[in-house]
This record gives C-alpha cells, sequence and structure tokens, in this order.
C-alpha cells in the first residue's frame, strides 16, 4: 500500500510538473486559468484530468474536438511517478525522501523545457537554488573530500548545519562557476555563445543540493553525455555542427542519476586515492 501511494502521489505531481513544463516557458500562470485543451479552449473535466488513466481512457485525444494530446503528459506523469518509488526505495520515508524527490522534480522541469523550447527558466532555477540552501540545513552537504555525501542532520549542532550549507554554497558556486568558465572561454575562443547563461544557472542550484563533488560528476557525465549522442546524430547526418543541442536537457538527466549513483561512484574513484 505504502508502494502504491507513493506511486500516486508521484503521478499526482508529474501531473503538476506538466502544467509547470507548458506555461512557465510562454509566461502563463500555473494556477489560472483550469486545464484546457489548447485546440478548442474547452475547460477539461476532472473525469478527463486523471494522471495517466485518463490519457488511455481518451486514447489520447481531446473529448471535444479530437485533437491529439501530446504525450509529454503521460511520459512525464509516468517518470515522476517511477522517480517518486526509487526515491522511497532508496531513502525511505525521510527528509532524504523529500529533498531528493523535490530535486527530481525540478531536472523533470528543466529536461523537458529545455527539449521543448530551449528554455531554462530562471524562476524554477532560482527556486530550486534556495530550496537546495534550505534543505542543507537537514540533509549534509559535504564540503571536504573526506566528508561523506550526504546523510540527515537530525539533532546535529548549529555549527554542523553551518558547515552543511557552507557545502552548498561551495558546491552551487562550483557547478555554476564551472560552467561559466566554459562558456566564456568558449565565447573568447570562437566569438560566440556556445552556452547560455541559463545551464550556469542550472547548475547553480543542482550544486547546492549535490555539492561539489556531485556538481563536477554531473558536468563530466552531462558532457559525456551529449558529445556520444551529437556525434552520432551528426555521423548519420541527421544533424550538422552549429545545431543547438539542449545541453540543460543532458544535466537534468546526469543531475538525477548523480543524485542516485554518486555517493558510490565518488566513493569508487576515492578510493584509489
Amino acid at each position: 500500500m505504502t508502494l502504491f501511494a507513493v506511486f500516486l502521489f508521484g503521478l499526482l505531481l508529474g501531473s503538476f510538473l506538466n502544467v509547470c513544463i507548458v506555461r512557465i516557458p510562454i509566461g502563463e500562470s500555473i494556477v489560472t486559468p483550469p486545464s484546457h485543451c489548447p485546440q478548442c479552449g474547452v475547460h477539461i473535466p476532472p473525469i478527463d484530468n486523471i494522471p495517466l488513466l485518463s490519457y488511455l481512457m481518451l486514447r489520447g485525444r481531446c473529448r471535444k474536438c479530437g485533437t491529439p494530446i501530446s504525450p509529454l503528459y503521460p511520459t512525464v506523469e509516468f517518470l515522476m511517478a517511477l522517480l517518486a518509488l526509487a526515491c522511497y526505495l532508496s531513502f525511505g520515508l525521510s527528509p532524504m525522501f523529500a529533498k531528493w524527490l523535490m530535486f527530481c522534480a525540478l531536472n523533470i522541469v528543466l529536461v523537458f523545457t529545455d527539449l521543448r523550447e530551449r528554455i531554462l527558466p530562471d524562476v524554477v532555477n532560482f527556486a530550486g537554488l534556495a530550496a537546495g540552501l534550505i534543505a542543507s540545513l537537514f540533509i549534509f552537504i559535504p564540503n571536504s573530500v573526506r566528508d561523506a555525501f550526504s546523510y540527515s542532520l537530525a539533532g546535529a549542532s548549529l555549527s554542523t548545519r553551518m558547515n552543511s550549507l557552507e557545502g552548498a554554497f561551495v558546491g552551487a558556486a562550483c557547478g555554476g562557476g564551472v560552467l561559466w568558465l566554459f562558456a566564456e572561454g568558449y565565447f573568447r575562443l570562437r566569438h560566440k555563445e556556445g552556452m547560455g547563461l541559463g545551464d550556469v544557472k542550472m547548475m547553480l542550484m543542482a550544486g547546492s543540493f549535490l555539492g561539489w563533488k556531485g556538481a563536477l560528476l554531473t558536468i563530466l557525465a552531462a558532457s559525456v553525455m551529449g558529445s556520444l549522442i551529437g556525434l552520432s546524430f551528426m555521423v548519420a547526418g541527421r544533424r550538422g555542427r552549429d545545431y543547438e543541442w539542449p545541453f540543460g536537457t543532458f544535466l537534468g538527466i546526469a543531475a538525477i542519476g548523480v543524485a542516485f549513483w554518486g555517493p558510490r561512484l565518488i566513493a569508487w574513484y576515492l578510493s584509489y586515492y
């Protein structure tokens, strides 16, 4: 029953994230107007707004006008439900669960807004940065190579919480600073922008959650992923060298992966030193 409840909560959260993904890039309120068909404008009744299930019952079309419904909606809902389960199975119902579920939700919004619109909204990045800094007061963020990756700060002293907050600031500065240096270096060498500041702001947010080690691992993993996919498309002749790849999408996928597997990878790497 607990697994089902967590899965259902993930579906509901995914439904809300769909609203954010569609409306935030166009500057529309995520509260009003109520859900409606983008083609005919008809209000969507509750029975047609059940996460995942309504899409299947309607066979992916609006009940009123028959316009196809984007597969984005069930995809985001199902992904968020799976991530909610992954957070529960990894961390249980704890402050760690709340922190990493929030981190996954933020990255899902950024992954899909960048993929669809090539936009990484400031409101998501800066709200996430604030959330990451606040969360560091409850979940430890290391600022030393020898520190553990993260753990609950229940009953911890004020100095320990301040040390964790410092680790979140260091992580944000490291993640955003490294990408800013890459962007600035590329601009000076090629005299054109190769990376937007949205990616830099996104890594400020991710670094505040992951710490500096997790932020560097995220950038490395995203760069490798983007390079492999980009080269594959260029070799196949489907994209040219000047195609604008959504690097924020790769960063978001990598950041979610690091949230779950980063501690093991970092521990394995540091074991050699």
